[in-house]
C-alpha cells in the first residue's frame, strides 16, 4: 500500500506515545497546529476516558442538514455535556462530490469528515487516519456494536485499514418503516375508493382519474399529476433508481450484478428498464408529468409538494419530507402521501427490502489534521453506546420520553408534535440530527433493558400515524406501510452487500469512465422521457450506442473486479 495511506497512522502512533509520556496536557481545540500531525491526546491512556473538558472539532458532512442547530438542541447539549465535544459543522448544499475533491486537493482537512462515496479521494490524498488501533484501544462500544462484522470495515484487500466508522448501515434488525416506493396523496385514493395500486398503470390511472375530476385546487391553481426531482444527485433517487426497483433488481447503485456469477452490467443496459422509461415518456405525452421536472431546483420541488398540488411522487420520504411536513404543520393531512410497492407489471416485486447483510461502507472518519484523535474516537464511541443510541433515537428522558413499567414511552403531547410538526420537533429535540454521525443498531433490536433501541417498531410506528394515514392504511387492510411491501426473506442475500457503497479508486479508469457514463445518462434520459413517443425507440438506441462508444463495457469489467474483491474481503 502507498506510503501516504499509512502516514496518518504513523503520526498517530507518535502522538499516542507522546501522550502517554506526558504527566498532564490540555487539548488545543480544533485550530490548525501548523503541521499535519495530531496533537497529544488529552492526558493520555485511560486517564483521558473521563475527559469532558471542552473541545471543538470541525466537521464536514456530505449530506444536507438544513435544520442543524449547532448542537444547541436538547440532544446536542447532552452529548456535549457527556463528551465535552462540540462540532463546528458544515453540511453539503447540493452535490458534495466537488466539495470533497476540493478538500482532498487542498491539504487542509476538517477534523472529522463524512464523505459518503468520495472517501477514495481523501484516502488517495493521505488525509485519513487508520482507525484500527484507535477502535481496539479506545472504543469498546464500537467493538461491541460491530462484533464479528468489524472485518467489513476494512477499506480493501490491498489496504485493510479502517478509515470510517459506518454510519449509514444498521447493525442487526431490519427497516420496519417504509419510506419509499411510489407515493399518492391520501385524498386521491380516498376519492377513488382506495383502488389497487400495484403497477405503474394503476398509479397512472389513479392520477389521471383524479385530475379529470379535480384539474385545479381550491384556489384555481392547476394540480400536478407527477413531479420528479432531478436536481443534481437526486436524479438517482427520483428518476433513475426506480427503473431497477420496478423491474425486479436490487439497489446496487448504477449497476446490475448477477447474484450467481457477479457479472456486472450498467443497469440502464437492461432491456426491461427501457420499458420503465417508455412509461415515463408516456406519462409526459399524456400531460401527467410535471413539465418542470427536469429544470426545477430542489427548493422548488419541495415548495410544490408543500402547496398540496402534487398528487403523485416517485421518491424516498427523506427527500420530500420537508414539503410533506409543511402540509402536516398546517393540518392538511389528506395531502400527505402513502407508500405503494409499484412495479412495471405484476410479474415483478418491489425490491426495496432486498437484504444486504451488514454492508459497512459510508461513514465518519478522522483526518490527519485532527488535534486529538483519541478524544475524537471516544466521541464516536459514545454515540455508539447504549446511552448515545437512546439519545439519538428517543431524545432526552423526561423531555421526549418517560419510563413506565420499565418501558420507554413517548408522552401524548410529544407524540402529537412528532406527528404534526416533525421539523419543529427535530429542531427542538435534536432527535435524528446525530444519526449519520454515529454507528447504530437497526430497527427491532432490543437493548439490555428489553426496550427497542429505535422508535421504529410496529406499535410506535402506528402511534406516529395521523388519523388520515390510519384511515388509508385500514382501507388497504394494513397496519403499517411496510406491510404493503415484499419481505426481505423473499430475496437472496447479496454477498457484496450493496454495490453502491463500494469505493472506486478516484484515479482509476473505472471511476473516470463512470463519470463519463453519468454525464451521458443524465443528459440523455431527460431527453428520452421528454421526446415524442414516436421518437422514443430511436433516441433510446442512440443512447445505448453512445454508452458503448464511450467504453461502458470496460467500465463494467473494472467494476466487476471490485465487486469480486468485495465478496472475497467480506466472506473469506
Amino acid at each position: 500500500m502507498g506510503t501516504t495511506k499509512k502516514w496518518g497512522s504513523i503520526l498517530l502512533s507518535v502522538s499516542m506515545v507522546a501522550g502517554l509520556l506526558a504527566a498532564c496536557g490540555g487539548n488545543s481545540g480544533s485550530g490548525d497546529n501548523g503541521a499535519k500531525e495530531p496533537a497529544p491526546a488529552g492526558n493520555g491512556g485511560e486517564a483521558a476516558a473521563d475527559d469532558t473538558s471542552p473541545i471543538t472539532f470541525t466537521f464536514y458532512g456530505a449530506d444536507e442538514s438544513p435544520n442543524w442547530q449547532k448542537m444547541q438542541d436538547a440532544v446536542g447539549k447532552v452529548i456535549t455535556e457527556r463528551t465535552g465535544v462540540t462540532l463546528d459543522a458544515e453540511y453539503a448544499v447540493g452535490d458534495s462530490s466537488q466539495k470533497i475533491a476540493l478538500i482532498a486537493a487542498s491539504g487542509d482537512y476538517p477534523d472529522l469528515i463524512s464523505p459518503k462515496g468520495e472517501l477514495s479521494k481523501l484516502v488517495d490524498a493521505g488525509a485519513m487516519i487508520d482507525l484500527t488501533d484507535l477502535i481496539e484501544e479506545h472504543a469498546p462500544n464500537l467493538k461491541k456494536l460491530f462484533g464479528d462484522q468489524i472485518k467489513r470495515l476494512r477499506y480493501s484487500e490491498e489496504d485493510p485499514s479502517i478509515y470510517v466508522i459506518p454510519t449509514y448501515a444498521e447493525v442487526g434488525g431490519e427497516g420496519l418503516e417504509a419510506g419509499g416506493g411510489f407515493e399518492l396523496q391520501h385524498r386521491v385514493v380516498k376519492e377513488l375508493g382506495y383502488p389497487k395500486i400495484r403497477t405503474v398503470k394503476d398509479f397512472e390511472n389513479a392520477i389521471k382519474a383524479y385530475l379529470e375530476k379535480h384539474p385545479t385546487d381550491e384556489n384555481g391553481n392547476p394540480n400536478i399529476g407527477l413531479t420528479l426531482n432531478a436536481d443534481d444527485w437526486r436524479m438517482y433517487i427520483s428518476v433513475t433508481n426506480p427503473a431497477f426497483y420496478t423491474t425486479g433488481a436490487p439497489d446496487d447503485g448504477e449497476y446490475h450484478i448477477d447474484i450467481d456469477t457477479q457479472e456486472v452490467t450498467y443497469h440502464f443496459r437492461r432491456p426491461v428498464e427501457k420499458e420503465y422509461f417508455r412509461w415515463l415518456n408516456h406519462m409526459n405525452a399524456e400531460g401527467l408529468l410535471d413539465k418542470e421536472s427536469f429544470v426545477q431546483k430542489y427548493d422548488q420541488y419541495k415548495a410544490k409538494i408543500a402547496s398540496g398540488r402534487v398528487l403523485g411522487l416517485i421518491d424516498q420520504r427523506w427527500d420530500f419530507a420537508d414539503g410533506e411536513n409543511a402540509l402536516k404543520a398546517e393540518g392538511k393531512f389528506e395531502y400527505g402521501y402513502g407508500h405503494y410497492p409499484v412495479t412495471l407489471t405484476e410479474e415483478y416485486k418491489d425490491t426495496s427490502y432486498w437484504p444486504t447483510g451488514f454492508m459497512a461502507g459510508n461513514g465518519v472518519g478522522i483526518t490527519v489534521d485532527n488535534p486529538d484523535p483519541v478524544r475524537a474516537i471516544k466521541f464516536l464511541d459514545f454515540l455508539a453506546s447504549d446511552e448515545g443510541q437512546i439519545l439519538d433515537n428517543w431524545g432526552v428522558e423526561g423531555q421526549h420520553y418517560v419510563i413506565e413499567n420499565g418501558k420507554r414511552v413517548i408522552p401524548a403531547d410529544v407524540l402529537e408534535k412528532k406527528k404534526n410538526d416533525p421539523a419543529g420537533f427535530q429542531k427542538e429535540s435534536g432527535v435524528g440530527f446525530y444519526h449519520n454521525l454515529g454507528a447504530h443498531y437497526g430497527d427491532g433490536v432490543l437493548d439490555p433493558t428489553g426496550n427497542y433501541y429505535t422508535t421504529a417498531f410496529p406499535e410506535q410506528i402506528i402511534a406516529t400515524y395521523n388519523d388520515v394515514e390510519k384511515e388509508t392504511l385500514a382501507a388497504y387492510g394494513l397496519q403499517t406501510w411496510k406491510d404493503h411491501f415484499p419481505k426481505g426473506e423473499e430475496f437472496p442475500v447479496r454477498p457484496w452487500g450493496a454495490a453502491w457503497n463500494i469505493q472506486v479508486p478516484s484515479d482509476s479508469d473505472t471511476n473516470i469512465l463512470a463519470e463519463k457514463m453519468k454525464g451521458i445518462t443524465w443528459k440523455r434520459i431527460p431527453e428520452i422521457i421528454l421526446a415524442k413517443p414516436e421518437e422514443f425507440d430511436a433516441k433510446w438506441d442512440a443512447y445505448q450506442q453512445e454508452l458503448l462508444d464511450a467504453g461502458v463495457e470496460k467500465m463494467e469489467d473494472g467494476y466487476e473486479a471490485l465487486v469480486k474483491e468485495r465478496v472475497k474481503l467480506w466472506n473469506e
